[in-house]
């Protein structure tokens, strides 16, 4: 088509981003129940960490969800920085005080800082950078395919 840019020339972005705000809103409850089933049949390190990854994780669909243009990179990025401001702010004692009183206050800033928390909390956003970067991949590749389809008809 005239006037029509290539696939490989789009923008990083999602065409429609209603479709990419669904994916997120669809994996964030997921993502929650993933956590709290892990809290619920696992314990130790397993538990604990496994948990950070999908904080940030959660985080990251949050992030996408608001902001479905975001890139991939800027999304990973944003949730890790907020997970380690939350992990920071605990050398406060402020999240500690707040979980005393509260068992929401106590899942989302948890109460003690813990360095290998920071480790995690990156596993976490390389994971939900992997998921969106390939899922809009594979939406931009059936772009793609959709544009050479038609060039051929």
């Amino acid at each position: 088509m005239p006037g029509r840019r290539p696939a490989e020339r789009l923008p990083p972005g999602p065409r429609h981003p209603g479709r990419t705000r669904l994916l997120a809103a669809v994996a964030a409850p997921v993502i929650v129940l993933a956590g709290l089933g892990l809290r619920a049949v696992a314990t130790g390190d397993l538990a604990k960490y496994g948990g950070d990854a999908l904080y940030t994780l959660l985080l990251l669909a949050l992030v996408v969800l608001a902001a479905p243009r975001t890139t991939p990179w800027k999304a990973a990025t944003i949730a890790l920085a907020v997970s380690w401001a939350v992990e920071f702010s605990q050398l406060t004692g402020v999240p500690a005080e707040l979980s005393r009183h509260s068992v929401a206050a106590r899942l989302v800033l948890g109460s003690t800082f813990n360095a290998p928390d920071l480790f995690w909390y990156v596993v976490g956003a390389a994971a939900g950078w992997l998921a969106v970067a390939g899922h809009r991949r594979e939406h931009r590749r059936g772009r793609a395919m959709t544009t050479r389809c038609r060039r051929h008809d």
